[in-house]
This record gives C-alpha cells, sequence and structure tokens, in this order.
C-alpha cells in the first residue's frame, strides 16, 4: 500500500483539517484510502474514522518498536495510506512524525500556516527539508499543502516561490467551517464535532490530488502484517474465553489493534456503563480510557460499577486504562467539586485538575508479575491525563516508573485482586493485552 505522510511545521498548524481533506480528496478520486496517525493519540483517529469510513491505524516505534510499526501499517487496506503526523515534525524525544517516515520511508508533505506569508511558505519548506540531513533520520520533504492560503495571488505567489524539489501540493482555505472544537485532552471526538460535509468537499478540490498520489510510495522494505504468535485459546482450540469491553461516550480511547488482537483471542462483548448497561457475563473486563469525569453522575447511578466490583472481589482479572483506572477508584472529584462513587475496587480517590498532569511516552518495570507484565519485564506506552489519584498509604503498585509520571512520580498500576489499573495506555504491539488474555484463560 502507497502511503505519505502528513507533517506539520509545529501543534496547531491545522494537520489534522489538511489530513482529512485529503482523505476526502483521494476519495473523490476513486481511490480506497487508508487513514493513520503518527503518535499516541485517540482523538484524531476518530475524525479520521468517520471521513475514512475504517479504522485508522496508529504508527508509533516507542510503543510498537520498528518492526511492530511496520507490520501494524501493512495490516491496513487500502490503495493509498494517509498518515497525520504528531506535533512538528522533528518534534518528540520518544518517537517522532520524522521517526514515523523514516522507518517506512515514506515522503513528508509539509503543512505550513500560511496565513500571514508568500515566499516565507517555501523558506519554511526548505528549512525544514534540509534540517533533515541535522538529524538521525532519513526524512524525504517532498511537497508542501499551504494551511489557511486565499486562491488567487496568494497561491501563486506560495507556488511560484517554491523550489523544484518541494511540489506544491495545494491549500486549505481559511474557512470557520474548517474548525473542530476543542476540550481537554484535545480535539472533541469525530463522531461529537465532525467537519461539515460540504466544506471538506469544497477543501478537498483545493488539493492538488494527482501530485499527492504522484508522491505516495510503498514503504521500504515491504511489512507483512503477520499475527503475533500467542499462547492460549484460538478460534479453533475449543471455548473462548468473554472479555466484556466498556465502549460508550465516558470509555472511547481504544486502538484499532487492540480490539483486533482481543477478537483474536477471545469474545469481546461490549457494553456502555454511562448508557445504562449492566456488566454482561464475562471471563474478563476491559476499562479503557475516556471521559469518565464527564458522565460521573451516570457511572455512580448505574449498576456496571457495582457489578464490576463484585466480579473484582470474585477473582475476575480487571483491567483499567486512565479512565478506567478512574472508574475503578473510589471516587471521582468533577472539576467543579462534586464527588461521585466510583467501583471501589482500587484504593484511591481521584480528582479532575484544571491543568494536565501528565503528558509523556512511559517506559514502566513490573516489581511482581502483574496483569500486562510478568516481573522484572518492562512495558512501554504513554499517558495523558488531567486527573490526579490519590492512593491509600497501603495501596500496591505494580509498576516502577522508568520513565514518565505514573500515579505518583515513581509508581504506577495500582492492583487489588486480580485487578489493575494504571494511567498508562499501551498498545497490542507491546504483549500487555496477550499477558492480559493469558490471565483471563487461567
Amino acid at each position: 500500500m502507497r502511503g505519505l505522510v502528513l507533517a506539520g511545521t509545529a501543534s496547531g498548524v491545522g494537520k489534522t483539517v489538511a489530513a482529512l481533506a485529503t482523505l476526502r480528496a483521494f476519495e473523490n478520486a476513486e481511490r480506497t484510502v487508508q487513514p493513520a496517525k503518527a503518535g499516541p493519540d485517540f482523538i484524531d483517529p476518530s475524525h479520521h474514522a468517520r471521513v475514512a469510513g475504517r479504522p485508522s491505524r496508529t504508527l508509533d516505534p516507542w510503543l510498537q518498536g520498528e518492526d511492530g510499526l511496520r507490520r501494524n501499517y501493512a495490516r491496513g487496506d487500502g490503495d493509498v495510506c494517509v498518515v497525520e503526523g504528531m506535533m512538528g515534525l522533528y518534534d518528540g524525544s520518544a518517537a517522532s512524525t520524522a521517526g514515523v517516515a523514516s522507518a517506512l520511508d515514506l515522503p513528508v508533505v509539509l503543512v505550513v500556516d500560511a496565513s500571514a506569508g508568500m515566499e516565507s511558505v517555501a523558506a519554511t519548506a526548505l528549512g525544514f527539508a534540509t534540517y533533515a540531513d541535522r538529524t538521525s533520520h532519513d526524512v524525504d520533504v517532498a511537497g508542501v499543502i499551504a494551511q489557511r492560503a486565499h486562491g488567487g495571488r496568494h497561491e501563486d505567489g506560495i507556488r511560484e516561490a517554491l523550489p523544484d524539489e518541494l511540489a506544491y501540493c495545494g491549500r486549505v482555505p481559511p474557512r470557520e467551517d474548517l474548525e473542530i472544537p476543542d476540550r481537554h485532552l484535545g480535539l472533541q471526538m469525530g463522531e461529537e464535532a465532525p467537519l461539515d460535509d460540504a466544506a471538506l468537499d469544497a477543501t478537498a478540490e483545493t488539493l492538488r490530488t494527482d501530485r499527492l498520489l504522484d508522491l505516495a510510495r510503498e514503504p521500504t522494505p515491504a511489512a507483512e502484517a503477520t499475527t503475533e504468535p500467542s499462547a492460549g485459546n484460538s478460534p479453533e482450540s475449543g471455548d473462548r474465553p468473554r472479555v466484556a469491553v466498556a465502549d460508550d461516550e465516558a470509555f472511547r480511547f481504544v486502538y484499532p489493534a487492540t480490539r483486533e488482537r482481543l477478537a483474536e483471542r477471545a469474545t469481546v462483548v461490549p457494553f456502555a456503563p454511562a448508557a445504562g448497561d449492566d456488566l454482561p457475563p464475562c471471563d474478563g473486563v476491559y476499562l479503557p480510557g475516556g471521559y469518565p469525569e464527564l458522565h460521573a453522575a451516570a457511572l455512580a447511578e448505574g449498576p456496571a460499577l457495582g457489578s464490576i466490583a463484585d466480579a473484582a472481589a470474585e477473582g475476575t482479572p480487571v483491567l483499567g486504562e486512565c479512565g478506567g483506572l478512574m472508574a475503578l477508584a473510589e471516587t471521582l472529584t468533577t472539576v467543579e467539586g462534586v464527588t461521585h462513587e466510583m467501583a471501589g475496587v482500587l484504593p484511591a480517590t481521584v480528582e479532575r485538575r484544571e491543568r494536565y498532569q501528565a503528558l509523556d511516552h512511559v517506559e514502566l518495570r513490573a516489581r511482581r508479575d502483574a496483569l500486562t507484565a510478568s516481573g522484572g519485564e518492562r512495558l512501554r506506552g504513554h499517558e495523558f491525563h488531567y486527573s490526579a489519584a490519590d492512593a491509600a498509604a497501603d495501596a500496591r503498585f505494580a509498576f516502577d516508573v522508568e520513565r514518565g509520571t505514573g500515579i505518583d512520580g515513581d509508581r504506577e498500576g495500582l492492583t487489588e485482586h486480580r485487578t489493575l489499573g494504571t494511567y498508562c495506555h499501551v498498545h497490542a504491539a507491546s504483549g500487555a493485552f496477550d499477558a492480559f488474555l493469558d490471565e483471563v484463560e487461567r
């Protein structure tokens, strides 16, 4: 599958809008398009999925390793893949858009803010292209999309200023209906605040689809979409365990590869705690991240958290990531100062704060055998949250923090019974979900 990377000069330059317009432009050109996102992100991919009609692949060398990244890319399906970058092209100490582009040997199309410049757009792009020589990554900046650029003289000035080695790939016009509202943790989700289809179609027409398609190329060397070997049950090896996965407005941060891995080894039973669903019969429970703080009252009033607490006390493996950790705690206090009772499985109280409490790639070392890792094993993931957990003095922690913030700066992963609650999001390529499923099968 051919692909290209849309990278920004900085965060907030308009990469997501440019990526959505590119997805639409390729679809209008009757190409089957596969979206992807560089770096750890659940929100931008929700917008990709709405426009492309298929899940967006996550590409992050820290979470997956380069081989895992390449396999995840290959599991996509389409004529061409559009990879939206993270932050600025070269930004990121653990993983960067440049690192993703280099690992796949895909060309980079740079999204440059042109709202107050013409020749300076070309100078900026040329600087980004030549800066690659100063990095450890082999980055091919091959084209430019002018963000917030008018047509006519403005567009002509940008195009004429670009050197021959940088293709002009069109523009994104300055339109108010191309703005996606945001909140804490980033943009609103794709199903909550989708871009207007008419505005997206109009923007797609201002892109040079032919040039973008010409730039796209196959990764080098080609990767194969192999499935990682695992122990335990398979579809042909008898009864499969049932894993209940929370899936609603409060719990929505799940990577496609995680859903795929769970489905490969278990019968996945979705349920919606914030909508009043009770916990279905199951052998294990997975509570992903999301926005439980926005639905704390509904969660407290519904039956699911009480049933999860009962299941946890009976020894059912329960894994909670970030939002899932918050729901497994004793109480959750919202930013308005209202406290709600949660499941009470883990000995901690959680409070939503005004500013983010952690944002980083993470590396953990298991203190002993835990739900997602064996004793001494290192586990990589990422964290981004606005809440803080105050753990009891006798709380048991599963991990020491090698990189990142964790729950208290040094420790991560509250554990009780066969339940683990952690602020760290992990990817299926880490092996964490295989470890979880191994425990479910015991």
